[in-house]
Parts: structure tokens; sequence; C-alpha cells
């Protein structure tokens, strides 16, 4: 059998993590044979393109903000060099030019699984209440804000403590205007318009990983109740748990969207014990191989289906499994860092 190639984006591994060395671990614990794992990175201080047990060579890449054809170009030519299968995107910012050129790595011979861009557009953080009403959602108030003057006129209505969130990624609690004024400057230079200034909810996290099949159907999923967070909103431990109206709230999802791909749903149980839906992010997270440990291999399931196989569904995962983040030094070769800084590749 022909050695599979997948190149895997999202390497950084910092207190905001992407997704890129879980998904690597989780496809080298696969039952797919002879992987070669490229990892695609946006700076040479991704830490995950230096961990050479699970990474067998990495390149960088242009930032999708420069354009399309400087994209392409260079992922064609990381191609040509490493006969790239699949590609596995991990990165909301580049999701909607991975979903632009498609068909045009679909032509040379690279495949992936993605949503549309019909798919991608309709659960973003902006549109996220007009399709929670629609698919029968709970949505936490949410107001779009382009400029200081739409936050203001919005925070006479919204009750205090309210969150602030980046158009990509970020989240921030602000108690009073000051601190949400604050918020919103930093995320609009981080992530750019719009800022999404939405209800605060006290109560319980929760979020589920699942893959859709594009036509209906919840292929795998995995529920986990967050143990730790930290100040970006990110789960630093987390536990899987069973709790069948989490798993309904993903079969809602997929059935709502024919949702092809993996993806995320952040939820939150009020004290009023209703589920509020706060996410869907398009991809896979950054907790991934929680679930791969509790019997769920989502990576496995998007590169199947990347293929063109049709998995089939997981029914149970072991409940009770944790996972705890932690930092640790890696100790790297200058002489390598600086290589792949001035090369782009190693």
């Amino acid at each position: 059998m022909k050695q599979l190639v997948i190149a895997i984006s999202g390497m950084n591994a910092t207190d905001n993590p992407g997704p890129g060395v879980g998904v690597a671990r989780s496809l080298r614990e696969s039952s797919l044979s002879d992987l070669r794992i490229i990892g695609l990175c946006y700076g040479s201080m991704e830490s995950g393109a230096y961990l050479n047990d699970i990474v067998d060579a990495s390149y960088l890449l242009p930032y999708p903000s420069e354009g399309v054809q400087p994209f392409l170009e260079r992922l064609l030519y990381i191609h040509e060099k490493e006969h790239v299968d699949i590609v596995i995107p991990n990165l909301d910012a580049e999701l909607f030019t991975f979903i632009k050129i498609k068909d045009r790595l679909a032509e040379a011979g690279i495949r992936m699984c993605l949503p549309s861009l019909e798919q991608f557009d309709i659960r973003q953080k902006s549109r996220l209440p007009k399709f929670g009403e629609a698919a029968g959602f709970h949505v936490p108030k949410s107001v779009i804000c382009n400029s200081v003057e739409d936050l203001l006129s919005p925070l006479n209505e919204v009750a205090y403590p309210v969150m602030m969130k980046g158009s990509f990624y970020e989240a921030y609690y602000a108690n009073n205007p000051e601190q949400a004024i604050s918020y919103f400057w930093t995320l609009l230079g981080k992530w750019g318009a719009p800022v999404i200034l939405q209800q605060y909810v006290r109560g319980s996290e929760f979020n589920v990983i699942g893959v859709g099949d594009g036509k209906g159907n919840l292929l795998s999923c995995v529920a986990m109740h967050k143990q730790l967070i930290t100040d970006k909103g990110k789960a630093w431990a987390g536990v899987t748990i069973q709790d069948q109206a989490l798993i309904d709230q993903a079969n809602r999802f997929v059935e709502a969207t024919q949702w092809m791909g993996a993806f995320e749903l952040e939820l939150l149980r009020g004290e009023d014990g209703v589920l509020y839906l706060i996410e869907i992010n398009p991809r896979i997270p950054a907790w991934v191989y929680l679930a791969t440990a509790a019997g769920e291999n989502i990576p496995e399931q998007v590169v199947r289906l990347a293929m063109g196989e049709s998995p089939a569904r997981v029914e149970r995962y072991e409940v009770g499994k944790m996972f705890i983040r932690y930092s640790w030094d890696m100790i790297v070769d200058q002489s390598r860092f600086g290589l792949f800084s001035v090369k782009g590749e190693m």
C-alpha cells in the first residue's frame, strides 16, 4: 500500500494551542498504516514543528491574508516535494481560503474533508443568533460591533457582565463599559471586525466534538465537561461525560446544516437548566486527543471521509477520561530553528 502523506496545520502549542499536535498524535495511533505527517506552520516558533516523534517534516506557509495565489502556490510547491494526499486545516482564519481553493487542490491530487462555503458561513459568530433561532438552539443575546458606537449603544440593553469575542478567536469577560471598550480594541486589532458582544450566562461549560458525513448523519461525537479554563476561555482540563442532551445538540446541528467534516460545539448549561449554544467551530478542536483516548479517533474519520470512504458510526466512547494540559521546555538547536526560519522547511 502506498504511503499516505497527510499535511496538518495548527502546530502552535502555546497557552492558546492549535489542534495540530493533537491531530498528529491521533493519526499516529489510528488504524491508518504507513503515514508521513507534514506540519504546516505560519511561523518558525510553532513548537509542534519540532516534535520529531509525530511530525516527519515541516513547512512554512504565507498567511492567507497575503492572497489566495501565494497561498496556493506554496501548497503546490510542498505537494511537488512531498506528494501530499490529504490536508487537514485546523485554524478558523485559514478555512475560508482552503475552501475556496479546494477544487484546485483536488485537481493536483490533494484531498480535504471540509464544509461548503454556505455551511461555513451559517455558523459564523455574527450569524449564530439567527441560525440558533432557525434551528431550535438557545443562543445568548448577541450584538455585532464594528465600532465603539455599536458597542456603546447595546450595552444599555445587555446587562453586565458580558463576553467580548473576536471574530476568529479569543473571548474576554467584561464587567463594565470601560473593560468592554478596552477588549473591543484588543480584539479588533488582532482579528478585525466584527467584535461580538454576547450576554454572559452563568453556568457550567461543555464542549462537543463531532464529525458529520455531509448527508445529515453524525458519525462520531464526544462530550466533554470543562474542568479548568484559561483567561482566554480555553479548556486547560476536561473530562468526558455521558449527557444525552449534549449529544442531541450535535445531532441537531448536523441535521440542520448537512455538515461535512469535523466540528465543535461550545455549550453552557445555565443556572436555569437551559443549554445555550455559545459557539460553533468549523474544525477539529485542540482537545481532540481526549476524544481519541476515549475511543473515537476523529482525525482518522476525517481522513477516511477525504479518501471517499464511508466510515461506520462510532456509538460509544469511554466516560471519565480526563486531560490536563501542561507546559514544558522543548530544547531545539538554534541552527535548526534558523534553517527553518530562513529556508521555510525542514
